[in-house]
């Protein structure tokens, strides 16, 4: 069968190339001039189940709350006039409840374990690099409230198969000596020592070249105008390439555009609740590489991912619901700079810090859209939020078995038609 995969974030060059080696024939449209040129371009860099705490739970009301009107908050609703937005937002308060979060988290963790099981034996199959540390993530906590709240949630991880342990200062400082520089101010942590961490950018681009080389078409600079239809079915793609307007057919199509998901599939009359979340990371070279971490971090008081990708330093975090603009506001980047400079001042070379943002697929659940649709040829890959790494072999291996009518190692309670 003819798949044509829309995007070649991780998410879509992932699909591709689980879908080629199941034997299909794959084409990949990509608006631009690259794989992992968007949202998997400068991301947190973190294989991290032990992030997968949805957004939407008991306490995220209150918590929204307090921070709609803090400068400095990691996560900000902008209003905006976009009945999208505020539907989704809706749909995200309705999340919140105890029974839909725990629904929620399971899914999220089962999902997690399953993807980093998923590379592992990729990256066994096939010897791709992509500066891969295997020490684990360690969350840290500088606010004794924080770091009691989250006990529970580390424990419910752990009986979900997820091993995160509570641990004191002086072992997180053992786990990861760079926090020695912090020691006074750490009130503990937990560690989850089968997380990973690896430059996402540069997985993507080069399984995007084991792919090519395996007979997938990557189709760049193809900007994709909408889909064509007829008899209840998928009949093509429309494109632009370099100013000239044309044609993709395949059997079947696989959206994973990310954020620009939802107005794709709006004019078929499928609605996912997927809303763009602006976030921002930097990277800076590393200055002093005995004061650098070398563990994957998480700060979930200022909700900031820490992972080392060679020579480099990368800090992550942020999200904005504010609508699809993707231009750097400066004062969010100050803020990551200051909190991780005064974190590890002598790490990394802070002044020579390079800025991005990118928008991350969000659903209300924190659940991502993984299956088919009410059109027989259709199937969506979307929706993986903050956690499209994380997530991004083991969707593609669901899909995968979805496509081919095997039962999925893993069931989400989003299949099914959208």
């Amino acid at each position: 069968m003819h798949i044509v995969v829309l995007g070649a974030g991780v998410i879509g060059t992932t699909t591709a190339w689980y879908l080629r080696e199941a034997g299909h024939e794959v084409t990949v449209l990509e608006r631009r001039g690259g794989a992992a040129q968007e949202t998997s371009f400068a991301n947190g860099g973190q294989i991290s189940v032990s992030h997968a705490e949805p957004w939407a739970g008991p306490g995220a009301p209150r918590q929204l709350a307090r921070w709609l009107f803090a400068p400095q908050s990691p996560l900000r609703f902008q209003p905006r006039m976009d009945w999208d937005q505020w539907l989704w937002g809706l749909q995200f308060l309705r999340e919140c409840s105890t029974s839909r979060y725990q629904r929620n988290l399971r899914q999220v963790v089962t999902l997690g374990l399953y993807s980093r099981a998923c590379l592992q034996a990729l990256r066994e199959r096939t010897g791709i690099e992509y500066h891969k540390r295997e020490e684990g993530i360690l969350h840290f906590y500088t606010n004794r409230d924080v770091f009691h709240k989250a006990r529970e949630p580390a424990q419910r991880m752990t009986e979900l198969g997820c091993e995160r342990r509570v641990i004191d200062p002086d072992e997180a400082t053992r786990i990861e000596p760079a926090l020695n520089g912090i020691r006074d101010r750490v009130q503990g942590a937990t560690y989850t020592p089968g997380d990973e961490s690896g430059d996402a950018r540069l997985f993507t681009q080069r399984l995007a070249a084991m792919g090519a080389e395996a007979g997938v078409r990557f189709h760049y600079n193809t900007r994709i105008m909408g889909l064509e239809t007829d008899r209840g079915r998928i009949t093509g793609v429309r494109v632009n390439r370099d100013g000239a307007f044309d044609r993709v057919e395949g059997d079947a199509y696989v959206v994973a555009l990310g954020s620009f998901s939802a107005p794709l599939l709006r004019p078929l009359g499928i609605r996912v609740p997927v809303y763009p979340a602006r976030g921002y990371s930097l990277t800076v070279p590393v200055r002093d590489p005995d004061r650098a971490y070398t563990v994957s971090l998480i700060d979930d008081e200022y909700k900031l991912v820490y992972s080392r990708l060679g020579d480099d330093l990368r800090i992550a975090g942020m999200a904005e619901i504010g609508g699809y603009r993707q231009d750097l506001d400066r004062a969010r980047c100050r803020q990551i700079l200051a909190r991780a400079a005064a974190c590890f001042p002598d790490g990394g070379d802070w002044d020579r810090a390079q800025f991005w943002a990118g928008l991350r697929p969000a659903t209300p659940s924190s659940v991502p859209c993984i299956g088919s649709t009410d059109w027989p040829n259709l199937w969506l890959n979307t929706g993986h939020g903050t956690l499209g790494w994380t997530h991004a072999c083991g969707s593609a291996a669901l899909l995968r078995d979805l496509v081919n009518g095997n039962e999925p190692a893993v069931r989400l309670e989003s299949h099914g038609r959208w």
